[in-house]
């Protein structure tokens, strides 16, 4: 028999199921929520306040879709952590703590593996296996706090997999995060970040969810874009740039564009022009993003003097230009490395 995923229920869901369900008292779902997302625990053990009958029928018919530490690397540049999690399957993901002086800022996974083939990342070295659960997501989250003993105050789906590839789940969790009944992290501290599914990102905007959306751009051209994403063969930057247009005059939150700095590919005058006119009559914010170096592929970083001739020139264009801060280097914190790296040292095969 299946068992019921309870983490990813809502409140009055999670009602529903004790009442109808277990065939107990309503108010006992408000401890179970309780349970899971304000005190964070792993097993119904730990629910003590349950009766011992209560746990029993938890264990035979739902499940946490706990996730368990297999790895933590810690960075002895910046304090930033990086954690490889094992899923009840045994499937593994990835993780990612960074402490900022605003707060704590965790990246999670949204699957295990990714298909969308994006030519500078490790992430899709391996395909995708499955999607993840927002139990799994939540998870993630849960036990960065609970191992770190640090608030998390801002949240990233960034990290292994394309959340609106994963889109019920991916809206699921941000809803639950930022329940006043959980952990209560404002929508506008978490920032999802697409490759650019373009119906979904019309989906996404009927939403009203308060978050930041990211747009991976990376190039300012379809024929360069093509080459770096094969997303972009799908969906033109026109059809992209609509579908953020509408994103953004539904819910009025600036966009956030990222784009990779690759050296001798993307980061020329000629591309900063065109990615300024592309921009034009957006309110935007570009963070580039130095790419990592990863093994198996063949770009290479733009060095220093190109990105920062970068920025300092599109910021006369008038919109917002930062450059993200590298965070855990030494300890191979760019998404998908350390996955990889287990996988490999496990025998696992790449697809």
């Amino acid at each position: 028999m299946k068992k019921t995923d309870i983490r990813s229920m809502t409140l009055d869901e999670l009602e529903h199921f004790v009442t109808d369900g277990l065939g107990d008292k309503k108010f006992r779902a408000r401890q179970i929520y309780d349970w899971m997302h304000v005190k964070l625990v792993q097993s119904f053990d730990e629910m003590t306040n349950l009766s011992k009958n209560l746990r029993e029928r938890l264990k035979c018919e739902a499940t946490l879709y706990p996730v368990t530490m297999v790895d933590r690397l810690v960075s002895n540049i910046d304090g930033t952590r990086k954690y490889l999690f094992r899923m009840e399957d045994g499937s593994v993901i990835e993780s990612v703590l960074m402490k900022y002086k605003h707060g704590n800022s965790v990246c999670i996974s949204s699957q295990v593996g990714c298909r969308m083939g994006c030519r500078f990342c490790a992430s899709t070295l391996l395909g995708l296996e499955r999607d993840l659960t927002a139990a799994e997501m939540l998870g993630q989250v849960y036990a960065i706090q609970k191992e770190s003993g640090e608030r998390v105050s801002n949240v990233v789906i960034m990290g292994t997999g394309e959340p609106l590839d994963n889109y019920d789940a991916a809206v699921r969790f941000i809803r639950m995060i930022s329940d006043d009944k959980g952990l209560n992290i404002s929508q506008r501290n978490i920032t999802l970040s697409t490759c650019g599914l373009v119906p979904e990102i019309y989906r996404l905007a009927d939403e009203h969810l308060q978050m930041t959306l990211a747009i991976s751009l990376h190039a300012s051209n379809d024929e360069k874009r093509k080459s770096m994403m094969p997303i972009a063969n799908k969906y033109s930057i026109e059809e992209l740039l609509k579908a953020c247009r509408y994103y953004y005059d539904t819910n009025g939150r600036r966009l956030t564009f990222e784009y990779s700095l690759a050296g001798g590919v993307n980061d020329s005058p000629e591309d900063v022009r065109a990615l300024a006119h592309l921009l034009k009559g957006f309110m935007w914010h570009v963070n580039l993003i130095p790419i990592n170096p990863v093994e198996e592929r063949d770009y290479i970083q733009s060095d220093r003097k190109s990105i920062v001739n970068f920025k300092n020139n599109l910021e006369k264009y008038g919109g917002n230009v930062t450059i993200r801060r590298e965070m855990g280097r030494d300890i191979q914190a760019a998404c998908g490395q350390l996955r990889r790296r287990y996988m490999t040292q496990t025998g696992k095969k790449e697809v």
